[in-house]
C-alpha cells in the first residue's frame, strides 16, 4: 500500500476499489477521498474508518487515483492538476482515456499508470488490466501493482491500446454476468418454476460454475465438455447457445460494441 493515496470519485467503480484497499490494509489516517457528491455508502465507510472525505484544503498524495467519470474529466482538470505533485503518480481507471489525454488535460502530471478494475474489486475478487507510461518509475509501478492485486487479478499489458479491450471483457463483464443470470432465470419462469425458485438457482449456478472455474485448472472448454453427455439435455441446450447466431456471437458483437465506445470516449 502507497503511503498516502487520495481518490478522486468514490461512485460504483471508486466505492468498490476504496472498500478493497481498506481491506486490504490502507492505512485510513493516510488516505483523502474527494467526491462532489458522495454516497451514503461512503461516507458511512470514511467515517467508520477514519477516511478524511472531502477536506477543506487537500494536498497531493504519493498516489492519485482518478475515478470520475469520463466526461467530466475536462470540467474537473484545472482543480485537480493542482492536487498533483512533482512524485504524485497518477493512477486513472477513465474508461477510454488516454495517457495523453490525461498529460493534455493535467500537465503537472508526469507518472501515469492506466488501468481498467471492475466492480468485484470491492470483494477482492477483481479483474484488471494495466499500462505504465514511460515516466513510471519500479518503485512507482510496485505501488500501483499492489493497489491493484490487492483488489483481485492483475495484468500488466505491454500495448495501451489493449486497454479498450480489456475495458471490453472484464471491465464490462460482471454486467453480462449478471444478465446471464437474469435470462437463466426468466428462462426457468417460462419452463414452469417460480419467480423465486428460478431466481435461487440461476444465481447458486452461475456462483457454482465460477468456483468451480476457480478451483479446477482446466480450461472452460473441457469443463463444459465434461458435463455434456451425447445426445442429453445440456447437448440440447449447447445446440441452441452454440448455433452461428448464438451465444458466441452474440458475445463476440457485444464485446466490439463496449470496444468500440470505449475508444469514442478518448479524446
Amino acid at each position: 500500500m502507497p503511503a498516502s493515496l487520495m481518490l478522486v470519485g468514490a461512485g460504483k467503480m471508486g466505492g468498490a476499489m476504496l472498500a478493497g484497499w481498506l481491506e486490504a490494509g490502507l492505512d485510513p489516517a493516510t488516505t483523502v477521498v474527494l467526491d462532489a457528491a458522495p454516497s451514503e455508502a461512503t461516507t458511512r465507510l470514511c467515517a467508520a474508518r477514519g477516511v478524511a472525505l472531502n477536506p477543506d484544503e487537500p494536498t497531493p498524495s504519493r498516489v492519485l487515483v482518478l475515478a470520475i467519470k469520463p466526461q467530466g474529466l475536462d470540467a474537473a482538470a484545472p482543480a485537480l492538476d493542482r492536487l498533483i505533485g512533482p512524485e504524485t503518480l497518477l493512477v486513472s481507471v477513465l474508461a477510454g482515456k488516454t495517457t495523453a489525454d490525461l498529460k493534455a488535460r493535467l500537465p503537472a502530471a508526469r507518472a501515469i499508470v492506466r488501468a481498467m478494475p471492475n466492480l468485484p474489486a470491492s470483494i477482492g475478487r477483481g479483474a484488471t488490466g494495466a499500462f505504465p507510461n514511460a515516466a513510471v518509475t519500479p518503485d512507482q509501478r510496485a505501488a500501483a501493482g499492489g493497489l491493484l492485486a490487492a483488489t483481485g487479478t492483475a495484468v500488466w499489458l505491454d500495448d495501451e491500446a489493449a486497454i479498450d479491450a480489456v475495458t471490453a471483457v472484464s471491465g464490462s463483464g460482471p454486467a453480462y454476468v449478471f444478465l446471464m443470470v437474469e435470462a437463466l432465470a426468466e428462462a426457468g419462469i417460462a419452463a414452469g418454476l417460480s419467480p423465486e425458485i428460478a431466481g435461487r438457482l440461476a444465481r447458486a449456478t452461475v456462483t457454482g460454475a465460477g468456483a468451480l472455474l476457480e478451483a479446477d485448472s482446466a480450461e472452460a472448454a473441457a469443463l463444459r465438455q465434461a458435463v455434456t453427455s451425447p445426445g442429453g439435455t445440456t447437448a440440447a441446450a449447447l445446440t441452441v447457445l452454440m448455433a452461428e447466431d448464438g451465444l458466441p456471437a452474440l458475445m463476440r458483437r457485444a464485446v466490439a460494441a463496449a470496444k468500440r465506445r470505449a475508444g469514442e470516449l478518448s479524446g
